[in-house]
């Protein structure tokens, strides 16, 4: 099957992106990436509030793909199937967007569809109060509280979350989500 998740961010101008990183997630990428992308926002001269909340929702989006990414459908050319993803943040007119794609399976499509539906319908007070519930009554498991960080990119950009599904196969769908960091 000739598919590449760089179609996902096909729309977008990855050639302007100031970080953009294609491959399998480890905690080795993370730093490397969080260590670049902290000496661009450093050397642009951002200001600091945007600065910090640009690399924690960095942080966050790269934290979902460690943890949520699904392997990568047989038949797909990865170096390693698991945690396979691609990672993007650009300077736009408005701020940074930082996208992420990684492939999930499709039995995950509907659940993550609705989770991203409740987020982007509810208010800001409304997007506090889930992240309290599911910080005070959610187990924690080894990939974390479940949905907590979607949440928290939500209530960190105060924006919408952006995010499409491309089918693969039967089994596999290709995630994209987009976080818009804005200045104020």
């Amino acid at each position: 099957m000739n598919f590449d998740l760089e179609k996902l961010v096909s729309d977008l101008d990855i050639r302007d992106a100031i970080l953009y990183f294609k491959g399998n997630i480890d905690s080795e990428v993370i730093n490397k990436v969080l260590d670049s992308a902290e000496g661009r926002l450093l050397s642009s001269h951002e200001n600091p509030k945007l600065r910090k909340k640009v690399y924690n929702v960095l942080v966050e989006s790269l934290q979902n793909l460690y943890h949520h990414a699904d392997h990568v459908p047989s038949g797909y050319r990865a170096a390693k199937p698991d945690r396979f993803g691609l990672i993007m943040m650009e300077k736009t007119h408005k701020g940074y967007r930082i996208t992420t794609c990684n492939f999930v399976t499709t039995t995950r499509v509907r659940e993550l569809e609705q989770k991203l539906t409740k987020i982007n319908t509810s208010t800001s007070e409304e997007i506090k109060e889930l992240y309290k519930e599911i910080l005070n009554h959610q187990e924690i498991t080894e990939k974390g509280l479940g949905g907590l960080g979607l949440i928290d990119i939500s209530r960190k950009t105060g924006n919408r979350l952006e995010y499409k599904f491309v089918k693969y196969d039967n089994l596999h769908a290709a995630f994209r989500l987009s976080a818009m960091v804005t200045v104020e």
